[in-house]
């Protein structure tokens, strides 16, 4: 009994490894549950079994991969800009692509606007807290905005212009951010 559970369980994981790469390769209609479940060795009957439907493979292969980007995103040091830049550089530089990708796909797709959305309200509080030093004193409109700009700087669009557009390197694009960022101290 142990050992079935186990292969089950191996076999779910190893259907969701596979659904994460390809859902990050592809737009979410260009993957089939029969293209999952030929990856992943197993029937498109074992994928519906396990996981009911396509949608719900997508959810669960996006927290797979949400479980990962917070783990790695919360460790970013609080109050260190060139921590916090380096941390959120090196996020975009695994799922980058990924999120781009998402996004333009969530005017189509509800279920992934749902997902995109939770993404957005989760980065606004993270920059809250890690850039929570940069925020001291301001009230109301003025600290609305400081977040605001460092939401913008420390977003994947910003990212993507900066690294795929034009081409920086990933250190020249953490010195950008980093000297932007700091340019914010001393405005209110």
């Amino acid at each position: 009994m142990v050992a079935r559970a186990e292969a089950a369980q191996a076999t779910a994981s190893r259907v969701l490894d596979v659904a994460l790469t390809l859902f990050s390769e592809r737009p979410y209609v260009d993957v089939s549950l029969e293209a999952v479940a030929s990856e992943a060795g197993v029937t498109k009957r074992t994928v519906l079994r396990r996981f009911g439907s396509k949608d719900a493979l997508f959810g669960e292969a996006m927290q797979r991969a949400k479980t990962e980007m917070i783990s790695h995103r919360e460790a970013a040091p609080v109050g260190d800009v060139a921590g916090a830049v380096a941390n959120v550089v090196g996020h975009y530089e695994r799922w980058g692509t990924n999120r781009l990708r998402l996004l333009a796909q969530e005017d189509r797709i509800p279920l992934i606007a749902e997902h995109v959305q939770g993404g957005r309200e989760w980065h606004w509080a993270w920059v809250e807290r890690v850039f929570a030093p940069l925020l001291v004193g301001l009230r109301g409109a003025a600290r609305k905005r400081r977040v605001a700009a460092l939401v913008v700087l420390t977003d994947v669009y910003t990212w993507k212009l900066l690294r795929l557009d034009l081409g920086l390197s990933r250190g020249d694009t953490e010195r950008t951010l980093v000297e932007l960022v700091n340019k914010l101290e001393g405005e209110s």
